[in-house]
């Protein structure tokens, strides 16, 4: 349903004000505060899209079949999969046909009584409090997160990548989506200016991003179009339009990266071990 623009600026006031709390509490504050402030906001905004915008099984199903289009050529009948903020767990599930295991990842168990029920025999929750997991080194093949990166913390970044890390075994695979820059603010904020001010407190450009990653024991980090990671020519040829988009007038620059750039979608290798056949 459309909002008015009263609703809207609202729903932007309320986010605002609780981001800035998150954004100010310390790491050991913010394992309680995430679901308090989410729940306040919910209670608040009572016309939140995720409120009014229930998916549907089929809607659901088919945003996990688009997920799995995104992880299909890291998988095969040997992978360990470990997925964060798993949600519903419907593409966890989905996954579980295709690997050896999959483990979700997530700070509460958001499935229905159904949804436990039907969990597979190769699917295990772990719930945990955003930082600490008892998983050992080089427990997975491949890591995966789906517009998890841009809710986290700046303060957490750094700890997230260095946990991915310690997750997968050389050569392992960290694959995942997040909103990209040049084409945001993705959320609420996007009315009322450019910059990020709610709960999306940082989206990032690829090239931002495989700058990031680097110190972290990820190489190489490529972008991933079509369900495949690119090569390393096709790449930069990417980054390169990337960076004549990130020179033009911000209002132009967006109208083409939403076109061009909606999200970050990249393939980053644990450094230490083979290039896999994921590589285009």
């Amino acid at each position: 349903m459309s909002r008015s623009l009263e609703r809207l600026r609202h729903h932007f006031e309320v986010e605002r004000e609780l981001a800035g709390r998150l954004r100010a509490s310390t790491r050991a504050e913010r394992p309680a505060m995430f679901k308090a402030l989410y729940d306040e906001l919910f209670q608040r905004v009572p016309d939140h899209p995720r409120l009014t915008r229930r998916d549907s099984a089929e809607a659901s199903r088919r945003k996990a079949e688009g997920q799995m289009r995104l992880l299909s050529s890291f998988l095969n009948g040997e992978t360990t999969l470990v997925e964060f903020a798993p949600g519903d767990c419907r593409l966890a599930y989905m996954a579980a046909a295709v690997v050896k295991k999959v483990v979700g990842v997530d700070i509460s168990d958001q499935r229905s009584e159904e949804d436990r029920a039907a969990a597979p025999p190769n699917f295990e929750l772990v719930v945990y409090d955003g930082y600490t997991l008892d998983q050992p080194f080089g427990a997975a093949d491949v890591v995966f997160s789906f517009q998890f990166l841009e809710h986290l913390h700046p303060d957490d970044v750094a700890p997230h990548f260095e946990l991915a890390r310690h997750l997968l075994r050389p050569g392992g695979w960290y694959v995942f989506d997040t909103p990209h820059r040049l084409s945001g603010p993705h959320d609420v904020s996007r009315y009322f200016g450019d910059e990020l001010q709610c709960f999306h407190f940082q989206e990032w450009t690829f090239r931002e991003m495989i700058a990031l990653l680097g110190p972290f024991g990820f190489d190489p980090v490529r972008p991933i179009k079509k369900a495949r990671c690119l090569g390393a020519v096709a790449s930069a040829g990417l980054l390169v339009v990337e960076r004549v988009l990130s020179l033009l007038p911000r209002a132009l620059a967006r109208r083409l990266a939403v076109r061009l750039f909606s999200t970050v979608s990249v393939g980053a290798q644990a450094s230490g071990g083979r290039t896999s056949s994921a590589l285009g």
